[in-house]
């Protein structure tokens, strides 16, 4: 599309006063799109830079304090969690020491107390075996009389059947000998 001038009359404009073609490429109108859009990027950048810019460095300063006392919290809570850690680790070295000497303690008690029942079970069997001993020697006591009396009548009724006459003092005194050996 050309453009033609004539006169005062601009080519970009048709004879009801419309545009003929794109109106920002006329040539004719491009000194007022600049003044405007000269005036337009001022207005612009001294709104960024007397309202927006200032919001925006405030916010960004914000958010950098935040992030800053946020890591410096982050670095306290770990300095206490190392604390916190060493204080639970010696605590359970503490609670285990505790531990084995309460059962070292158990055990030696425990040992004492069956040291005791050992002894006290010994002197319970030494008595029985006294006892028993003394119950034994009785009965093989009465066993040697009861062997020396069955001797002595079988003896005499031995003699007896043989057709002898036994002498109770002579069979008395040969089962007392035969019985000590």
């Amino acid at each position: 599309m050309a453009t033609e001038t004539t006169g005062t009359v601009s080519t970009c404009v048709d004879s009801h006063g419309g545009a003929i073609g794109m109106p920002q490429l006329c040539f004719d109108w491009f000194p007022n799109q600049m003044f405007w859009l000269v005036v337009t990027l001022v207005v612009i950048f001294l709104v960024l830079s007397r309202v927006a810019l200032p919001r925006i460095a405030a916010i960004l300063a914000e958010r950098q304090g935040t992030i800053t006392n946020d890591l410096a919290a982050a670095e306290d809570l770990k300095a206490k969690a190392v604390e916190a850690e060493a204080a639970y680790n010696q605590a359970l070295a503490d609670a285990r020491t505790e531990a084995q000497s309460i059962v070292a303690k158990a055990k030696a008690e425990i040992q004492a107390d069956l040291d005791v029942a050992i002894q006290k079970a010994d002197a319970e069997i030494s008595a029985k075996s006294a006892e028993s001993e003394k119950a034994i020697s009785e009965i093989r006591a009465g066993a040697l009389d009861s062997i020396k009396i069955v001797a002595t009548d079988t003896a005499v009724e031995l003699v007896t059947a043989l057709g002898g006459k036994a002498d109770a003092k002579a069979v008395q005194s040969a089962v007392a000998d035969r019985v000590k050996g």
